[in-house]
């Protein structure tokens, strides 16, 4: 396995000063060093990863000096655009060092989720005309493939992808941990909401541990209607839309999002449509613990930004927040009966269980179960 320290001055050596991307599990004890090692304004942890693309655009153009971005492998349909219309040497002939995590790896065991990007990775890469390696866990084959990918983006000025595998990296645990400010946790919220909600009531639950945390409540407490949930296990930050989509077919139910601030964040567009549509019964829950938790704890904008301030501004007819248990109950019942689209931002510390689990139902019969519920 590489040591993260040791990877990270090997690219140092090569006159990297500059990272931006959006964190991955199977990069999270690399990215967490980088957090812990980097000056904060050469380190972003970006909305998304077409975001990381353009910024490492950006610091090319004012120093000449390739940066790295990382990412999930997930995300590259987020850096598509960029990668093909910014700087690709059809366009402006960029370098960029890419490190892409390979969720979904053929013949390994991962998430439903991942299997399709899983096996199109390599292949997208290679439409995409990015030559790439496959990471090697030695060092000394390490620091020859970085070598490698410098001399093909100084010949070619293009970008070079190193896809990483599971289990590459040797754990690092992150230092610059976020202070807990907040009485509660995510779960203790997701349970709350769990017992709060209705049962003619819609939830739609973003991607990572919060989905997992309302199955596995569910289940817990015996409930017998796992078909209210749509658990979206992929489509990072489309929680919402998904969620208005259901709105604007079905405007005599109430629709809940349970989102998170990562997600929110990464196509925060999403609520200025929302906005603009108007949905009253849409209630839009942002679960903010200022991490993406799911991948690593790394931290992201959501505690220096106010989020109902900017609901309102797009249109949001209410946009309240919450901090402890007590207001949490009395803003969920102020939401239900405010005209929609409201908004309920609730902060609470980051951590989750070291034993949670993940649903138990897969994608397919988490859809059907889900559309029985709506027809019901």
């Amino acid at each position: 396995m590489l040591d993260c320290k040791a990877f990270y001055d090997a690219v140092i050596e090569e006159k990297v000063s500059f990272f931006a991307g959006v964190p991955d599990s199977l990069l999270k004890d690399f990215c967490a060093y980088v957090t812990d090692h980097t000056d904060p304004k050469r380190h972003i942890i970006t909305a998304n990863e077409g975001n990381a693309i353009a910024l490492a655009a950006g610091h090319y153009l004012a120093t000449g000096c390739p940066g790295l971005v990382y990412m999930q492998n997930a995300g590259l349909g987020n850096a598509v655009n960029p990668l093909t219309s910014l700087v690709a040497p059809d366009v402006y002939s960029i370098p960029l060092l890419l490190l892409i995590g390979w969720r979904g790896e053929p013949g390994m065991k991962d998430e439903p989720q991942h299997i399709k990007q899983g096996k199109i990775t390599l292949p997208l890469l290679e439409t995409l005309d990015i030559s790439y390696s496959v990471l090697p866990d030695n060092l000394e084959e390490a620091v020859a493939c970085l070598r490698t990918a410098f001399s093909v983006m100084d010949t070619n000025l293009s970008p070079y992808a190193l896809v990483v595998r599971k289990g590459t990296f040797k754990p690092y645990k992150l230092q610059k941990q976020t202070v807990a400010l907040y009485e509660m946790v995510r779960e203790d919220a997701v349970k709350i909401f769990a017992d709060w909600i209705g049962p003619r009531d819609v939830v739609v639950s973003t991607t990572g541990k919060t989905s997992r945390e309302l199955f596995e409540y569910r289940v817990a407490s015996g409930c017998e209607q796992l078909g209210q949930d749509f658990l979206t296990v992929g489509s990072m930050g489309h929680a919402s839309q998904i969620a208005l989509g259901i709105a604007l077919a079905q405007p005599d139910r109430q629709v809940f999002c349970l989102d998170g601030d990562g997600a929110l964040i990464m196509h925060m567009g999403s609520v200025a449509v929302i906005g603009t549509q108007r949905p009253r019964n849409l209630k839009h829950v942002i679960i903010n613990n200022g991490a993406h938790d799911s991948v690593g704890g790394q931290p992201t904008a959501g505690l220096d930004i106010d989020i109902p301030a900017i609901a309102r501004a797009c249109g949001y007819t209410v946009a309240l927040r919450a901090e402890t248990r007590d207001e949490l109950m009395t803003q969920l019942d102020t939401l239900r009966t405010s005209p929609g689209p409201a908004l309920l931002e609730v902060r609470v510390n980051k951590g989750a269980r070291a034993d949670l689990g993940r649903p138990t139902t897969t994608p397919i019969e988490n859809k059907e179960n889900f559309m029985r519920f709506l027809q019901a």
